[in-house]
């Protein structure tokens, strides 16, 4: 499993930033996330991935919860200035990025949650129902749902 577990790792960190927008959170998800993995294990039959998927998912709900306060955390430009700015074109690529960023904040939850572990995850839409355990259709219908608002966002 820690073999596993190492390769996954890149994956599971940027998943947690893209639930918690900020660097720290995502370090300290990350944490929890592996903690708990390696002190509760795998069920037998379930892969690794999937597992690891499903249980930062229900971690950060669980903090998401406790905080009771909507849209309470800030994008983190640390993670966007990290890289050092080369010409112009770096400067457009960090605006549009923050741009982004900004516009998927204003997304629901469940419907950013799905359009990340598709669209900058890869996983299929039978993973995603698996770690969020939904049905796929329901998986479909918020990737529509949530790709329609930003495309209807970018344009105002």
């Amino acid at each position: 499993m820690n073999d596993q577990l190492m390769d996954i790792l890149p994956g599971l960190r940027r998943f947690a930033w893209s639930l918690t927008q900020s660097v720290h959170d995502a370090d300290d998800l990350l944490q929890a996330t592996v903690e708990r993995l390696l002190k509760k294990g795998v069920p037998d039959g379930v892969e690794v991935a999937k597992w690891a998927f499903t249980i930062c998912r229900n971690l950060w709900i669980d903090e998401y919860r406790s905080r009771r306060v909507r849209k309470s955390t800030d994008i983190d430009t640390d993670l966007i200035d990290a890289g050092q700015v080369d010409g112009e074109n770096d400067i457009q690529a960090q605006m549009q990025l923050r741009q982004v960023l900004q516009i998927m904040q204003q997304l629901p939850e469940e419907q950013r949650l799905t359009l990340t572990m598709v669209s900058i995850q890869g996983m299929s839409y039978m993973d995603v129902a698996q770690a969020l355990e939904i049905p796929v259709g329901t998986v479909m219908s918020r990737l529509a749902r949530a790709r329609s608002k930003l495309s209807e966002l970018v344009k105002t």
